[in-house]
């Protein structure tokens, strides 16, 4: 009977809490007007649940069949709403943030000898300072054995060891690239920080270059994905850049996942002076729009956008808003087509979340880019390169650009030969940019008679008359620790 109870109580807590939750997400009208429709709904889930719990062959885990109850739910929305359990509400929060307790190193899984290689060590990380090097093999952590790491769990189980409160030491066994000894290095973790605004290399110093080419200034700002300190991140850069005298800007927006919606317009705000950035439209959300503000824009410059079929959506924002005010070219290929927004809900008191699809997002000339299921390649959707700037990767050029950019992201002292790589996307934007440069140069070395007799080009339409109304490629996992 004390079992029953027990059971008893438990049903009318799953199902309290999982009222609650639909609460949150449903109309008060709708509530108001169907309330036995949704008991009934939910006396379904609970009484499936009692079943289970009661008369299934085996012992089932209770936690386990609510939350795989929560996922099927979930799984009939969209791709993009997904529930975030309490053990990776930490992970999934470090993505955002961009931060962690750790010892500062870009790790990847070798199964060769079954060890932890280190792809890079961020420059000025506890790591970096303990003379780890890319290159280097991690054969024990902590007393522990890498190469007896669970299979399928090797990775996992030792960025978990790496990974953790600031200021705790952690030992590690490395054999370093020219050795074959095992030396035992001690590192204290500390606040790592990920960059998510790059250069093309890194200096000798182990900061980024962000010029280009340097004979005619050209910039070049590869942003990963959008957080919350990437719009700082790019302002920094930014400043730099024109300290440095740089006459033309590329950003590389390729292989971006997306972000943070704020991020994305921060962003924006940074090289447009007025005008829509992007509106948003939900079922039960209100309709906002995001504007531009004229303080602290970067202007003057010719500047591309590079994308591809896996830049998405916060890059997609980006893209589509600098190509819609007409302040860039877009270069590239189609991007991958995802116009709808998420919002994270708390769960359990913040123990997990929810991350639910609620609204659309729409681009400055009114259009939403999102691909539906069953979308044809005729269909509008993504974001399109301008006219004559589609310029596709083969399969074979995408495997070699990801081992070109791989490579070149370690530090100089790891890379004796610099990797080279036909990059026809970055070659097209700018032959763009110097164009553009060279026809500046030209209009200012005319005398005033002759620009009279020969006017240029027609200026491009205004960025106020543009502003009218509005999984990814699987690549060598690399993980942070």
């Amino acid at each position: 009977m004390d079992k029953l109870l027990q059971r008893m109580a438990w049903s009318a807590t799953v199902a309290f809490l999982v009222v609650a939750a639909w609460a949150q997400v449903v109309r008060a009208e709708d509530e108001q007007k169907q309330p036995d429709e949704y008991y009934a709904l939910m006396k379904v889930l609970v009484d499936t649940f009692e079943q289970i719990d009661r008369n299934y062959v085996k012992d089932v885990d209770r936690r386990e069949l609510v939350e795989a109850a929560v996922r099927g739910m979930l799984a009939e929305l969209d791709p993009y709403s997904d529930y975030i359990s309490p053990d990776d509400l930490t992970k999934f929060t470090e993505a955002v943030e961009q931060e962690f307790g750790g010892v500062g190193i870009q790790v990847q899984w070798n199964p060769d000898d079954r060890s932890i290689m280190v792809m890079t060590p961020f420059p000025g990380s506890p790591a970096y300072k303990a003379g780890v090097r890319a290159g280097d093999k991690i054969v024990e952590i902590e007393g522990e054995q890498v190469k007896d790491f669970p299979t399928g769990e090797e990775i996992s189980t030792a960025v978990g060891l790496l990974k953790g409160p600031p200021g705790v030491e952690v030992t590690v066994g490395v054999r370093h690239l020219d050795s074959e000894e095992v030396e035992t290095v001690k590192m204290t973790r500390d606040v790592i920080r990920l960059d998510t605004v790059m250069g093309d290399q890194h200096k000798a110093d182990g900061s980024w270059n962000f010029i280009l080419d340097g004979e005619s200034k050209i910039g070049y700002l590869r942003i990963t994905h959008f957080t919350k300190r990437t719009a700082s991140e790019l302002q920094t850069a930014l400043r730099q850049l024109r300290d440095q005298g740089m006459k033309g800007l590329v950003l590389d927006l390729r292989f971006n996942p997306g972000g943070l919606l704020q991020a994305a317009v921060e962003v924006c705000d940074l090289f447009i002076e007025n005008g829509m950035i992007v509106s948003t439209e939900g079922r039960n959300v209100k309709p906002q729009k995001w504007t531009a503000k004229p303080l602290s824009t970067f202007k003057d410059f010719p500047m591309a956008v590079l994308v591809n079929r896996y830049s998405a959506s916060a890059s997609e924002i980006v893209s589509a808003c600098l190509q819609d005010h007409h302040r860039a070219v877009v270069v590239g290929e189609r991007t991958w087509g995802k116009g709808s927004v998420q919002n994270v809900v708390e769960l359990e008191g913040g123990h997990s979340a929810l991350k639910l699809t609620t609204a659309a997002y729409h681009r400055p000339s009114g259009k939403n880019i999102h691909r539906f299921p069953n979308a044809e390649e005729s269909d509008e959707w993504g974001v399109m390169p301008d006219t004559e700037f589609l310029i596709e990767f083969t399969p074979k050029e995408l495997s070699e650009y990801h081992s070109y950019r791989q490579k070149r992201d370690l530090p100089p002292e790891s890379v004796p030969e610099r990797p080279e790589f036909d990059d026809r996307q970055l070659a097209k934007a700018l032959e763009y940019i110097s164009e553009q440069l060279t026809k500046d140069q030209q209009t200012v070395e005319k005398p005033a008679g002759e620009a009279a007799d020969n006017p240029p080009a027609p200026a491009e339409k205004s960025k106020d008359a543009a502003a009218l109304p509005i999984q990814f490629l699987r690549i060598p996992r690399t993980f942070h620790g």
